[in-house]
């Protein structure tokens, strides 16, 4: 049960309602009670007062007053006014992180709606009801306007909604499950669309999968310092204490704990230090790759983005993004730009960023275990079976190459791409929506590419027969994958063995903290 209302909701939250479909929301009682003495206070406080929104019109058109007989009018032509979106839609996990995030928002009880609001956006989450929301159409400056006007339109009960994985017209599943469309009281128009929630509810969606990711990074990078029988004090705590990073110790620590029973991981001193070494040239590589040997040192920032990207992305899920703010405490209604998306656009495009310089290590790791002139540990493309007949996993690199590519082609920086809208009155915005969209891409992008990587590894332990040494995790690990995916011999299609991988990396990722 996830109740909201009452305490800060944290991604935790959000993954049990998104990937667990029996999570049911519970709204606090005293919280409920807040909006209710909100909603009343508006609308005693607004009978005789300019209130933006409510008898103005809205943007550009505030100068003009609404007459009281109007007023609702304007909340329903706002809805389907803005209901303007385009492109593919919202996953139902992507709409119902929407749903979850507006719902809090609202329960901050500054918004000024009736109560029924956030009874009927709780009962879109515990019927399973996602909206049918399109990816393309806000700026994220005045909220994201579009986007939740999607929302707003089938809580009116019109447009469509994704019921038992059918688009359907919402007034039919409203009448299926017995539920009244919403009725406008004041500005429940204006309140559900004014806000973030979209590209909050998108962004808490890429915090909880981008934690699995980095995990998994952690993990693989971990396995493949061991398959290649490296050195640990890369990875050693008095090497790197003297860098003063919390993310390079984090994850250095955590490579100690994935490989603390490894029999394949040497130390330095029994290999190079306590015996005389007389070679001229040596045929051990003194020190690994780049992409071995710094694991900390990349992964660290990556890590230490993430963290920070998940603090700004739960502080703006449980802030009131909404204009005008109602007070019924202080009672005032305050006018400003709560609604406005900068620091979302900006923590997603930090972690995007982030997630693309993982990609790329997976990718130059993938391309190690390739490369036998490299590693010189294993066959070309760890071919398994005859040599120029069979092609190993060769096609695999390729799509792990080009995906990467295009992860760094969609890193360019969405929160500088601010273009005036509005008659120029949002002059300046943020575009939050598609940053947090475009860096769904991208993770989702490099559980690809990682989940090539994790292929080859299993591949690479098979041709080495070195199951006995591995430590006990990585042991697991290579048990879980072969029970997936069987190993690579005869040539064969690897897509539904990439897929599969794919789902079973989130599992993974979830297996260890960060």
């Amino acid at each position: 049960m996830i109740i909201v209302g009452s305490r800060r909701l944290t991604a935790k939250d959000f993954a049990a309602l998104l990937f667990n479909n029996n999570e049911q929301v519970l709204l606090d009682g005293s919280a409920v009670e807040q909006v209710e003495q909100n909603f009343s206070f508006l609308q005693a406080y607004a009978s005789d007062k300019v209130i933006y929104g409510i008898n103005t019109g809205l943007g550009p058109m505030a100068q003009y007053r609404i007459k009281a007989e109007d007023q609702k009018q304007l909340q329903y032509n706002l809805i389907r006014s803005h209901s303007a979106g385009a492109g593919n839609l919202f996953s139902e996990q992507l709409a119902r992180a929407t749903v979850l995030a507006r719902l809090n928002s609202l329960m901050g009880a500054r918004s000024g709606v009736h109560p029924s609001t956030v009874s009927l956006l709780t009962a879109l989450l515990n019927n399973n009801i996602s909206p049918c929301i399109f990816e393309r159409g806000g700026v994220g400056a005045s909220g994201d306007l579009v986007q939740l006007a999607h929302l707003a339109l089938n809580l009116i009960g019109e447009g469509e909604v994704i019921y038992q994985g059918d688009i359907r017209p919402a007034t039919e599943v409203f009448n299926q499950l017995g539920l009244k469309p919403l009725e406008i009281h004041l500005r429940e128009g204006l309140a559900l669309i004014n806000g973030t929630s979209a590209m909050s509810g998108v962004g808490m969606v890429n915090v909880i999968r981008a934690r699995q990711l980095i995990a998994v990074s952690v993990i693989l990078s971990s396995l493949i310092n061991e398959l290649m029988k490296s050195f640990d004090d890369h990875f050693s705590f008095d090497l790197n204490n003297v860098k003063l990073h919390t993310g390079q110790l984090k994850v250095a620590e955590l490579m100690q704990t994935l490989l603390t029973d490894s029999k394949l991981i040497r130390k330095r001193p029994e290999h190079l230090y306590h015996q005389k070494v007389q070679e001229a040239m040596f045929t051990d590589k003194v020190q690994e790759y780049y992409s071995l040997r710094c694991v900390p040192q990349i992964l660290g920032p990556v890590y230490e983005t993430w963290f920070e990207t998940s603090s700004v992305v739960e502080n703006e899920v449980n802030s009131v993004s909404d204009n005008p703010v109602v007070d019924h405490i202080r009672q005032n209604v305050y006018h400003g730009g709560n609604f406005h998306g900068d620091y979302v656009s900006l923590a997603m495009d930090k972690l995007k960023l982030a997630i693309t310089k993982l990609s790329m290590l997976s990718e130059r790791q993938l391309n190690y275990l390739l490369n036998d002139k490299l590693n010189q540990k294993l066959p070309p493309f760890i071919n398994l079976g005859t040599l120029g007949l069979n092609l190993g996993l060769q096609g695999m690199q390729f799509m792990a190459t080009s995906t990467v590519a295009e992860n760094q082609t969609l890193s360019n920086p969405v929160y500088v791409h601010s273009i005036s809208s509005n008659n120029d009155n949002q002059d300046i915005v943020s575009m939050g929506c598609n940053a947090a969209l475009m860096t769904k891409r991208v993770i989702d992008n490099s559980f690809d590419v990682l989940s090539v990587q994790l292929l080859a590894l299993v591949q690479a332990i098979d041709f080495l027969k070195c199951q006995s040494r591995l430590s006990s995790f990585m042991l697991k690990v290579y048990e879980e994958v072969r029970q997936i995916s069987p190993v690579v011999i005869t040539d064969r299609p690897h897509s539904n063995d990439i897929k599969k991988i794919n789902h079973y990396l989130s599992n993974l990722g979830d297996s260890i903290d960060l």
